[in-house]
């Protein structure tokens, strides 16, 4: 039942327009998993793969980060995860004959769903200098080609080492050891594009960049906000998670600034009622904000806090033991001004008091949040500001309470745990050296947008990516692309064919990879890898399918082999680690901290949970040996007349920048992507018709021209003055020097654009 990859490339001439859906998952959610899977993988494969995906003796969906809990289904598995195992599992190859093809001009033209549906990679290949085709390489070639081109650097900081957050903690430790030895922190990641901010605000105020709680503190919650956030689409198992809560007593408060179906009602498919009856209504309250109001609102409610009477408004007793700063926080939340409140959110002042009824009802508060929150030039103040509200009432380092970071990519955590970052602290560098026995580097380097502008001023030469697609996951697509084709080699590790292959440097390599679902057989015998989801919880992984082809090595082997290439007197034991994984797993246990008995500890059932002093015993450490509140300066947003702010989104066929197909099923979109999302007051104001062929056009200081062209206008209820439009196609409009305050993450969730006639391009 496998269908071939399409020859032809799509467009948007068959789009159609429905109303969007008041519901999540339920008949069509199955459907749709096993349509997709069928078409990929075919029944027999579908069957044994999917009953694998999140089992204990199982592999970790290479898909989002959320946890199983203990109790597992027997299929513990959302529509979007059976996609991502679909895409990696394919029945589809792409051979050295398609490459002979399709040169690298023609790959750069097609669609970014065209290339993902080709198939898996399968040799190792290589465009040469002046060649408009990749051809074969030997692995040995490959690695001596990287290999001397590294050497022939000027400095060792010449080189981008990006990694994506599909690799394995293995594998990233590896990775970020390599980097090291060979002299440079520029270790950008996916995270600099998502959590950054997250990460920047909570190791600031709590002393740990990460979430505080488990999945149990869910079901002990009374309240929780899931803000910035479309679980039905980037977490759907989340929503089991919110269904438990509200049976047992948790009310929830959506913030968005569109309405998603899986937060308004949810047919859970592992139950009947799910299946043939109305399901259950998620969110209890809507809160409809403008794009960049979040600081706003919780500004608000801690204001009205502060002013409360109510019994219980504030913990006293926690604040006095555990919270530094609360007489500076307090003058400053107190001369809020209420005009700017209301301006900044586009809610009423009646909404906002209703919602702290329910704060101040609710004893245990979780407060769940995605990258609406992190990419704005204010991300961070705004997360503050969330741990702010949090610290106020005790909400840190008890049972049902907490912050709720909720990551996207499988294992993007972990590799930040592993050692993936630019900026090391100097403890992990310190246990480094005295496990390796060398010095490693110590000053800072760059992350995403600073590799990008290294790439573009010529400051580095050599890209390469350990997974993921970073020419679609970047800001400013057209200096991004202009950047890595500047350089002398760019290397991608990989899967599946994508643009970062089409877009290269002078030479360029693809190095194919093993899949999350296939075995990883070495010397030793059957290796396991391990990942860490979005609470902290490290558990092992194992795939079962037989290799796409016999010619792929695992990224362990890739890293190995390169540093063996690279680095041969580093005195480094990269033999040992790529023949046996319990070797780096050994390493870590005695390098990170939370890791000890490694190997022991990832064979338990379900694995193991790493410490967290906040969570676990109420110890901070930050500073100044306490929680911090800090004083966070609100800035409305305001857009010039006939602008709007728009947020670049996903659509439900979509994870991250692998499309799977070129439907929306629950905003109503289908056979196409080209879309823009607008309030119809806003067409109206604009003098736009719904459905008429528009330009967007972002608008930045350095008036450079950054345009997407021919967007269908759609008429959809998000929130007045915003819209949304789905990325990578939108990513050209997020200028790079865009970026979030402190964490330096793009703005990708508030881009100032104007609405013209299409003048060209895709679909006009």
């Amino acid at each position: 039942m496998t269908r071939k990859a399409p020859a032809d490339d799509s467009d948007d001439a068959d789009l159609e327009v429905s109303k969007p859906k008041t519901w999540a998952a339920g008949v069509p959610g199955v459907t749709a998993a096993l349509r997709h899977s069928y078409a990929q993988m075919g029944v027999r494969r579908t069957a044994l793969t999917l009953l694998r995906v999140n089992q204990k003796q199982g592999f970790d969906c290479p898909g989002c980060a959320w946890p199983e809990g203990d109790h597992r289904h027997a299929a513990e598995f959302c529509e979007n995860g059976a996609k991502a195992v679909a895409e990696e599992a394919t029945a589809r190859r792409v051979t050295r004959e398609f490459f002979a093809e399709h040169g690298v001009e023609e790959l750069a033209g097609r669609s970014d769903h065209w290339l993902g549906q080709q198939g898996r990679l399968t040799e190792p290949m290589v465009k040469r200098a002046g060649s408009g085709h990749y051809e074969p390489v030997t692995w040995d070639e490959a690695f001596g080609l990287l290999a001397s081109e590294l050497n022939a650097l000027d400095s060792p900081d010449e080189a981008v080492f990006y990694t994506s957050g599909r690799t394995s903690n293995e594998a990233a430790f590896a990775y970020q050891l390599f980097a090291r030895a060979f002299g440079t922190n520029n270790m950008p990641d996916c995270s600099n594009m998502c959590h950054e901010s997250s990460g920047s605000a909570l190791t600031e105020t709590i002393g740990i960049g990460k979430g505080s709680v488990l999945l149990e503190d869910l079901y002990r919650a009374d309240l929780v906000f899931v803000v910035g956030q479309n679980p039905g689409t980037n977490h759907p198992r989340m929503l089991s998670a919110l269904e438990r809560a509200k049976e047992e007593g948790a009310r929830v408060i959506a913030v968005n600034p569109l309405p998603e179906a899986g937060l308004m009602r949810f047919k859970n498919p592992q139950r009947a009622s799910g299946m043939a009856g109305r399901g259950t209504v998620l969110a209890d309250r809507f809160l409809q904000i403008r794009l960049n109001g979040d600081l706003a609102l919780f500004q608000a409610l801690n204001r009205m806090l502060l002013e409360s009477d109510a019994p219980g408004a504030l913990d006293r007793e926690f604040l006095d033991a555990h919270a530094h700063g609360f007489a500076a926080f307090r003058e400053h939340a107190l001369g809020l001004d209420w005009d700017d409140v209301l301006e900044a959110t586009g809610l009423t002042r009646e909404e906002i008091t209703a919602t702290l009824g329910d704060v101040l009802a609710a004893e245990r508060i979780v407060v769940c949040w995605a990258m609406g929150l992190t990419q704005h030039r204010n991300s961070v103040p705004t997360i503050r500001e969330i741990v702010n509200f949090l610290l106020l009432r005790g909400n840190i380092g008890r049972p049902g309470a907490g912050v709720c970071p909720v990551r996207g990519h499988s294992n993007v955590q972990g590799d930040r745990t592993m050692g993936i970052w630019e900026r090391p602290k100097p403890a992990f560098l310190d246990a480094l050296a005295a496990e390796f026995g060398f010095e490693p580097p110590r000053e800072h380097g760059l992350d995403t947008v600073e590799a990008i502008r290294a790439m573009r001023d010529g400051r580095a030469k050599v890209f390469l990516g350990m997974g993921g697609n970073f020419v679609r996951a970047t800001p400013d697509s057209a200096v991004t692309e202009a950047a890595l084709r500047g350089c002398r080699l760019t290397a991608q590790v990989s899967t599946k064919l994508n643009r970062s292959h089409a877009v290269t440097g002078e030479v360029a390599l693809i190095l194919p990879t093993l899949g999350r679902t296939e075995r990883d057989v070495r010397e030793t015998g059957p290796q396991i890898v391990s990942v860490e989801d979005s609470m902290g919880m490290v558990h092992a992984s194992r795939g079962r399918l037989a290799p796409a082809s016999r010619h792929l090595l695992s990224e362990v082997a890739i890293v190995c082999r390169l540093a063996r290439a690279a680095l041969p007197g580093s005195g480094i034991g990269w033999e040992a680690m790529e023949r046996d994984y319990d070797v780096i797993r050994d390493h870590v246990s005695r390098v990170v901290p939370g890791f000890e008995g490694f190997n022991a500890r990832l064979r338990e059932p379900g694995g193991f949970t790493l410490p967290h002093a906040p969570r676990d015993e109420r110890r901070f450490p930050t500073a100044t040996g306490k929680a911090n509140l800090t004083v966070n300066e609100l800035e409305v947003l305001r857009v010039p007349e006939g602008r709007l702010l728009l947020q670049t989104i996903r659509s439900h066929d979509q994870y991250n920048t692998t499309v799977y197909g070129l439907d929306d099923r629950y905003r109503g979109i289908k056979a196409g992507r080209r879309v823009v999302l607008v309030n119809p007051a806003d067409l109206a104001r604009l003098g736009i018709t719904d459905g008429a062929t528009v330009d967007l056009v972002s608008e930045w200081p350095d008036r450079a021209e950054r345009r997407a062209p021919a967007f269908r206008a759609v008429s959809y209820p998000t929130a007045p003055g915003c819209a949304a439009a789905y990325f990578p196609e939108t990513n050209v409009l997020v200028p790079l020097d865009s970026t979030a305050e402190i964490s330096n993450t793009p703005t990708s969730k508030s881009v100032v654009v104007r609405l013209e006639p299409a003048s060209g391009g895709p679909g006009a």
